[in-house]
């Protein structure tokens, strides 16, 4: 390859020279090394003096925005606030950016696995005397609001009331890989109680949730509800080692798609004995998903099962039916687990059909904040899917039910002055009454452009003339 001439580039601050070399026309930059780092070729349009080889099209797991969806998300948004606001929830708001050992710190299960991670800037970035990963990163973007809410917390714990009732909406990043309503960045949804040890934080918080689901006309939904306390009961009772409790509830937490029958199979395959899988698996058999398979685990679980778990489970799913606004079933579901190691007491999940999956959960964390003071404090929180929620929306087509009046002018052009004015004016006045109203040239294919219009909900259109 003949290079023959050569552009320059500024690049932070630093003035770099490109060889080029020519190519049907326009010019390709054959970038061979930008502060150390050999990068693709670019072409470059000398007619419009502009590089043309950007990538369109967002990065994988991220997504593009439509304005129509941007309704309904801040629509949601906006629900949210109200709807939680009504239950006493305050709003905070934390940094996406968090310490590198606090997303480190084996509290988030799986999910600290797929951190985006932020390397060192200027002299604390040594790479030649890096050891390992660590020695390059100091930060990384949060994969949820749980960790980062403690951090807060414990930080700010002397200014907040007690109990303190938080609410946090934001983005939230993992490096997981994108499916139907996954995505790398998506917003998540949190309501957190904090230093409230007793029930009354478990049965407001399942309340608020679900009467915001109603809201958004989501009926029939099924919120399941189970103890971290069961689980390690259950395995006690059927002779498992303490060691193994995190193995035996990762493959527990299969059943819905391998079954009972695959679960056993696993269980062997991992060396368990035979006599305590099928001791662990007979009481699945025989339990039921409702407040008497709640009772019948205490009766079965003595010795093993505090009593006081059994009987906050038991008020919890009879406050909540008795409470509802929303339509719903509670459901005890005692292969629940959830994937977080920081749960400690109760955890809950909402299940939808027409999604086929979660649409939101939480749990119990009495002693995560503890890891930031030293002294535990009871927390319980519950997060919805906001970016399912809207997709199922937008599937179902759903409206706006409180949307504003939405009108249009269509203005001739080279409209005189004192003719715009008039349009201004009566805009102004029509906005003050709480109408949407757009101004916008009249086009030459005005029947498109009409057409766009009414596509976007706006019911009236004026064509304004000189005349």
């Amino acid at each position: 390859m003949t290079y023959y001439n050569t552009k320059t580039i500024i690049v932070r601050g630093e003035s770099r020279g490109i060889p080029a070399v020519k190519a049907r026309g326009r010019e390709k930059l054959k970038v061979l090394s930008f502060c150390g780092q050999t990068l693709h070729d670019i072409d470059f349009d000398k007619k419009e003096n502009k590089y043309m080889a950007l990538k369109k099209k967002p990065v994988t797991g991220m997504k593009d925005m439509m304005p129509e969806e941007m309704e309904i998300r801040d629509y949601v948004i906006g629900l949210i606030q109200e709807t939680y606001k009504s239950f006493g929830f305050s709003r905070i708001e934390t940094p996406c950016v968090e310490h590198i050992e606090n997303l480190c710190s084996k509290q988030g299960g799986d999910n600290e696995k797929l951190i985006f991670k932020i390397l060192k800037r200027g002299e604390k970035l040594k790479i030649d005397q890096a050891k390992e990963e660590m020695d390059l990163v100091d930060g990384g973007l949060r994969y949820d609001l749980t960790v980062p809410l403690s951090r807060y917390y414990s930080n700010n714990a002397n200014e907040l009331p007690a109990p303190f009732k938080a609410l946090q909406m934001g983005n939230v990043w993992r490096a997981d890989r994108p499916q139907r309503g996954r995505f790398r960045q998506f917003m998540q949804c949190d309501i957190d109680i904090l230093g409230e040890p007793s029930n009354l934080a478990e049965i407001e918080l399942i309340l608020a949730t679900s009467t915001l689901l109603g809201k958004l006309d989501f009926h029939n939904f099924t919120i399941r509800i189970n103890d971290r306390r069961f689980l390690k009961a259950m395995a006690a009772y059927s002779g498992f080692e303490e060691k193994d409790y995190d193995s035996v509830f990762i493959t527990l937490d299969k059943m819905d798609k391998i079954g009972l029958d695959g679960v056993q199979k696993e269980l062997e395959e991992n060396g368990y004995a035979k006599e305590s899988v099928e001791k662990y698996l007979q009481i699945f058999k025989e339990i039921t998903n409702d407040v008497e398979g709640v009772r019948w685990c205490k009766e079965k679980l003595a010795g093993y099962l505090p009593e006081e778990a059994a009987q906050s489970l038991e008020m919890i799913i009879t406050s909540v039916e008795s409470a509802k606004e929303a339509e719903f079933k509670m459901s005890f579901d005692p292969t629940l687990v959830r994937g977080m190691s920081y749960y400690t007491g109760t955890i809950f999940e909402i299940s939808m059909d027409e999604f086929g999956g979660s649409v939101g959960g939480g749990g119990r964390y009495d002693e995560m904040i503890g890891k930031f003071t030293g002294q535990d404090t009871p927390a319980v929180g519950f997060s919805i899917g906001f970016e399912r929620i809207v997709m199922l929306l937008l599937e179902r087509g759903y409206k706006i039910p409180t949307t504003k009046v939405k009108k249009a002018y269509l203005l001739e052009k080279k409209l005189p002055q004192e003719k715009i004015l008039e349009v201004l004016e009566a805009a102004k006045a029509e906005r003050a009454a709480g109408k949407q109203i757009m101004l916008l040239n009249m086009k030459k294919n005005k029947k498109f452009q009409k057409e766009q219009l009414q596509q976007q909900g706006y019911e009236e259109i004026v064509e304004v003339f000189n005349r």
